[in-house]
């Protein structure tokens, strides 16, 4: 009687089914990756950059001419049929007069003079806010005693609107043009502040300690943790302090100056000239307009991960 044991079941089969059946796989034919982009030469890379950037400010663009176009049309009919509904178009100068009053100014020198010193004092004073603000929030956000020391000056100090600084600042300084400077830095000075403050205090904790345990000097924390964290905050209170420091601008050149936008503005409201006073308003706009476009560009300069083309929850 044969056992179990006795059996030999490997003799009787095949080498091939011994083996086990074979698992090599054909080789699958190569194709083309899907949706792979064609090699884009370098004469076209300019030209594809500029439809792209076509692309996405063109609605911009639209938008915006929209929006104007239909302001344009409502203040043209409301000085046209001399609209009166507690608002009182009559006195208003419609958008021909204005249009004919600036084309005559553009051959102006003393119009471009005043806009000149307009600027000069808005980059002097908004220049001094911004140096002094940064440095002093960056303190005071990092350190308590700075805090102590300075925060209830400056939030005793905050409330009192720039132009009630007028008479004092014409007593303190010697001349008109140092205070209408003085009265535009005042006016920038603690939006700046008090968003670099605010930057310095959103700071990660952990940024700042892995910093201290690389061995970084406190000079070093300040420049390269601290303040870089902080640049979306500071820039927020630079946009904000550009135009207040406009508003206080055009305030101490209408109460104090002799020169200026502002002085050119109620200048021509004493004399009667109502279509220069819509002209000097326009000016303004666009001048402010510029300034913080100009810092808007800065701030993606120094912050490109910021710039994107959308942002928060903007479609």
């Amino acid at each position: 009687m044969r056992t179990a044991t006795g059996l030999n079941f490997g003799d009787s089969l095949p080498a091939d089914a011994a083996q086990g059946p074979s698992l090599a796989l054909a080789p699958k034919p190569e194709l083309p990756p899907q949706g792979a982009a064609s090699p884009v030469r370098p004469a076209e890379a300019p030209i594809r950059r500029v439809a792209a950037w076509l692309r996405s400010a063109l609605p911009k663009l639209l938008m915006t001419m929209l929006s104007l176009g239909l302001f344009v049309a409502f203040w043209y009919f409301a000085t046209e049929y001399k609209l009166d509904f507690y608002i009182r178009f009559t006195n208003i100068p419609s958008p021909g007069e204005v249009w004919d009053n600036a084309a005559r100014l553009a051959h102006s020198d003393k119009f471009y003079d005043n806009m000149a010193v307009s600027l000069r004092r808005i980059l002097i004073g908004f220049g001094i806010a911004t140096v002094l603000g940064v440095v002093l929030g960056l303190l005071i956000g990092q350190y308590r005693s700075a805090r102590g020391l300075l925060f209830p000056l400056f939030e005793t100090l905050r409330p009192i609107p720039a132009i009630a600084w007028v008479p004092m600042a014409i007593m303190l300084w010697p001349t008109n043009e140092t205070s209408i400077v003085f009265i535009t830095f005042l006016g920038s000075f603690f939006p700046i502040l008090l968003n670099t403050i605010h930057g310095v205090n959103s700071v990660d904790p952990v940024l700042l300690r892995a910093a201290r345990c690389l061995g970084t000097t406190e000079y070093g924390l300040l420049c390269q943790v601290v303040l870089p964290a902080s640049l979306p905050h500071i820039f927020t209170g630079l946009a904000i302090g550009m135009g207040v420091a406009w508003v206080s601008l055009i305030a101490a050149e209408m109460i104090s100056g002799q020169f200026g936008i502002g002085y050119f503005t109620w200048e021509a409201y004493s004399l009667i000239e109502y279509a220069d006073i819509a002209i000097g308003m326009i000016v303004i706009g666009v001048l402010g307009l510029l300034c913080s476009g100009a810092i808007r560009i800065l701030g993606n300069l120094l912050m490109p991960w910021m710039a994107g083309p959308t942002q928060g929850g903007q479609k």
